[in-house]
């Protein structure tokens, strides 16, 4: 199932969290939240931006890997899905990543109840990490996709960084209390 919410729109965060409910269902223990991405592209720095966020946030919500100061960059993918369900095994991992996509489609957040498969906009075959992928699409893809993504504006970035780490969190807020 895919769930997509545009960053202008206002009822974004709260589809977020509805689309979490569903992926997710009944879980046992708090998310682990792994945002992918690097700094060093600003089209690439979706995941890095919002960890950094839910991890100022102060909220209570879960564990979270992937930070700018700390990020958790495609590379390391084929390392950090068995890490990860080691540490955590009660634990469901939601993967936080940016995304190519339609030019139509710049500006989406989608949900997908499948694992993220980081790389595959750049045509890396990486492998598939979590249970639950959230994507920003910030940019078109065409066959030099990279170079688009460091023309990416921070700003709409920085909105959907925003968007899902409030979600992220009230969707952890109401597990820890429900």
């Amino acid at each position: 199932m895919e769930y997509s919410f545009h960053f202008y729109n206002a009822l974004a965060e709260t589809g977020i969290v509805m689309a979490l409910n569903k992926c997710l269902g009944e879980i046992s223990a708090p998310p682990v939240i792994l945002c992918i991405g690097s700094d060093l592209a600003v089209g690439d720095s979706l995941g890095p931006v919002t960890g950094t966020m839910l991890r100022k946030g102060g909220e209570l919500v879960g564990y979270v890997y992937g930070t700018l100061k700390c990020p958790v960059t495609a590379k390391e993918v084929k390392y950090v899905d068995g890490f990860l369900r080691r540490i955590h095994p009660a634990s469901k991992i939601i993967a936080v990543d940016a995304a190519v996509g339609e030019e139509s489609d710049i500006g989406l957040i989608k949900v997908l109840d499948v694992p993220l498969k980081p790389g595959s906009g750049a045509n890396k075959r990486l492998g598939k990490v979590g249970d639950v992928s959230i994507l920003g699409i910030v940019a078109k893809k065409t066959a030099f996709s990279y170079s688009l993504i460091n023309l990416t504006r921070f700003n709409v970035i920085y909105s959907m960084a925003e968007i899902i780490a409030g979600a992220l969190s009230s969707f952890s807020m109401q597990r820890a209390v429900g």
